[in-house]
């Protein structure tokens, strides 16, 4: 493997190794804190621990910063490997390339201040600054959308997911203050869809990491005819060479 194929395993193994298991962490705790909240409106006593619904809280607010940075990290490698070093953008399109920068950046500080934000206006403002940078940096040269297959995409379900985590840390004070539970339930409602994302992301993920070639393959594999599904031998073996491994077949 090539350096630039190490480059690109950094975001599935991230996946992996952090955001999934947060995944289940946030599942667990969102279960109990649920299950004890209707125990306790019940009258019932509930063995369950208070500190079941603040973890929930926690760990969501991680949730929400590791999903928004591995998906940067996800377009980065594309945008900056396929786009701004081999179409050399520097020197070709400077405004463009430093705009792609400032993006990334600009992304970055929305999310940051939308944690501290604390006033409904500031952190809708955040928070739509925040989406809309995923989005732009996501339209650009080098990203693979599939968006000929939308629907079994990995790149429009983790934007998809990703913009739902932002929704959620930009509601999350509505949630404690509403006597109604209105914003509890379409908090509900929106990460019980998010968690379905991210099941697809994990089988979408792994379908794209047996499609993408390594990079010394590239030039081969992409001479296949990916319509019919077929592909030419690059060195077709000589009339010897087929002998000799028919003679050594039956043995």
């Amino acid at each position: 493997m090539e350096l630039t194929d190490f480059i690109s395993l950094i975001h599935p193994a991230l996946a992996v190794i952090f955001v999934f298991p947060l995944i289940g962490n946030v599942s667990n705790f969102a279960w109990q804190a649920r299950q004890r909240r209707l125990q306790t409106a019940d009258k019932k006593k509930s063995k369950i621990p208070a500190v079941a619904g603040p973890e929930h809280r926690r760990f969501g607010n991680w949730l929400t910063g590791s999903v928004v940075g591995l998906t940067l990290i996800g377009l980065a490698y594309p945008i900056f490997t396929d786009n701004i070093i081999k179409n050399k953008l520097w020197f070709k399109a400077p405004f463009q390339a430093i705009f792609i920068v400032l993006m990334f950046v600009a992304t970055i500080t929305s999310l940051v201040f939308l944690y501290k934000a604390k006033q409904a206006l500031w952190r809708g403002i955040f928070a739509t600054l925040t989406g809309a940078g995923l989005v732009i940096l996501g339209s650009q040269d080098g990203v693979f959308r599939r968006t000929n297959e939308w629907y079994w995409s990995h790149y429009y379900y983790g934007i998809a997911a990703a913009l739902l985590m932002v929704f959620s840390l930009a509601i999350v004070p509505e949630i404690y203050r509403d006597r109604k539970n209105r914003w509890r339930i379409i908090h509900t409602i929106l990460n019980t869809f998010a968690l379905l994302l991210f099941i697809g992301q994990g089988m979408t993920g792994a379908r794209d990491l047996l499609e993408i070639p390594l990079s010394w393959q590239k030039p081969y594999v992409f001479q296949c005819d990916f319509q019919n599904k077929t592909c030419l031998p690059n060195n077709p073996p000589n009339q010897q060479s087929m002998l000799n491994i028919n003679s050594n077949s039956n043995y």
